[in-house]
């Protein structure tokens, strides 16, 4: 939290979609841009209460770009527009009007843990992987 242009992804740590996502995103992170940690960690509580966000409603995917934050699709585009590839592109997809954006988000992370899996504690990153992490 030191660092206001630090970008952070903060993801439900106990799913397994979610991990999932995170390993894809630093396989495509060439610029080592984010940093990572579950929302269920002290960081990302301590991020939850800066930023105000009520969990029941977004208990998925929050991106912290400095002092602004996205949820839901919106998180996701604005985490794809700094991948390596063609991965940018997808933030065209902005343009689509956000509630049909979040009523595929949503549909898909209500259904996470059923498609997915869950675990029964957080990701804990290996030794190479620690330091994206918060």
């Amino acid at each position: 939290m030191k660092n206001k242009d630090q970008k952070i992804i903060l993801f439900d740590g106990v799913c397994n979609l979610c991990n999932g996502a995170v390993t894809y995103i630093i396989k495509r992170d060439k610029n080592n841009v984010f940093k990572f940690a579950a929302l269920q960690s002290e960081i990302g509580q301590q991020l939850i209460s800066k930023f105000n966000i009520d969990t029941s409603k977004v208990d998925s995917i929050i991106f912290i770009d400095g002092e602004k934050h996205y949820t839901k699709s919106s998180a996701a585009l604005h985490i794809a527009k700094q991948l390596s590839g063609a991965y940018p592109l997808l933030f065209g997809f902005m343009i689509v009007p956000k509630f049909l954006r979040n009523s595929v988000y949503d549909y898909i992370a209500k259904n996470r843990y059923k498609w997915f899996g869950k675990k029964e504690s957080c990701m804990i990153p290996t030794a190479e992987l620690k330091s994206k992490f918060l």
